[in-house]
């Protein structure tokens, strides 16, 4: 599969880090300051990273923006890819292939029509934007089965569906995407109760499906790091634990500091977040200098 995406930058660090056995840190980033810290952390700690875009940022800073991170990214001394997480409504999957089209590429998308009653509708949904996307270079990540829950602009979903592994072969060919996110008792939000993963359906992903459909979990906010430690495949998905520190330091500083030292110290606060968790997922040190 990674051959009709030679040079991919997502594909090429999610592969690397699943042959060496480590775990991506996917940060969700709202700001130029939060894409900042993610490559400051990821560049001092040598570790590949994948700065990642919710759709409501794609619409507010649409192409500048996005080239802004593209830049960002792509002149770090460390492999950094940029994604676009959760797309699902028609507005957002024509802004990013649109944009795409004209040159402004994200290194990778997600089509989620977890939404769809069924795996046929999900395939319906995500196939024409897949091909569209594969036009220009993009591989695209899909959901099957469905995660509970929404956060900053995600669409709420209440009935979770776990994912089934015989599917996930017919699932991925039907769709022509190249990432798969499982539904394994994750959910978007915050946890009620300890999380309990089922992680005997991303064993049985990993053997139905190879070595050539890199696994992304999503929801992550709030689990232990032994947790972390146990499902760590090829990439882990992150919002709100650098997320809130960063927001907490920048509103406190601006009530006693200039703007500039505020913006920087709470950039630091985001950075020191993704430094923990790329020491927590083995990813540092993984970029020789």
């Amino acid at each position: 599969m990674a051959a009709r995406f030679p040079n991919n930058r997502t594909l090429k660090i999610l592969y690397e880090a699943q042959k060496c056995g480590y775990g991506i840190l996917s940060q969700v980033c709202y700001d130029a300051q939060s894409a900042i810290a993610l490559v400051r952390a990821a560049e001092r700690s040598r570790s590949p990273a994948i700065l990642q875009l919710f759709p409501v940022t794609l619409m507010y800073g649409k192409g500048p923006f996005l080239q802004f991170c593209l830049n960002l990214a792509h002149q770090a001394s460390v492999p950094i890819a940029v994604h676009l997480d959760h797309a699902t409504d028609v507005e957002h999957l024509e802004l990013a292939i649109g944009l795409a089209e004209q040159g402004i590429a994200f290194d990778s998308i997600m089509v989620d029509a977890s939404h769809a009653e069924t795996d046929e509708e999900n395939i319906a949904i995500a196939r024409p934007y897949v091909e569209r996307a594969e036009k220009c270079g993009v591989p695209v990540e899909v959901e099957l089965g469905r995660l509970e829950g929404g956060e900053a602009g995600l669409r709420m979903m209440s009935d979770a569906k776990l994912t089934d592994p015989q599917k996930a072969e017919t699932f991925m060919k039907g769709t022509g995407a190249i990432i798969l996110a499982p539904s394994i008792g994750n959910l978007h939000g915050s946890y009620i109760n300890p999380p309990n993963f089922r992680l005997e359906i991303v064993r049985e992903l990993r053997r139905t499906l190879g070595d050539d459909v890199p696994i992304c979990l999503h929801g992550t906010d709030e689990l232990p790091d032994e947790v972390f430690t146990a499902c760590i495949q090829s990439g882990i998905n992150v919002n709100s634990w650098a997320r809130d520190p960063y927001i907490k330091t920048l509103s406190e500083k601006l009530q006693t500091a200039p703007m500039p030292d505020a913006i920087e110290e709470a950039t630091e606060a985001f950075a020191a977040v993704c430094e923990r968790f790329f020491r927590l997922f083995g990813s540092a040190g993984r970029v020789q200098e």
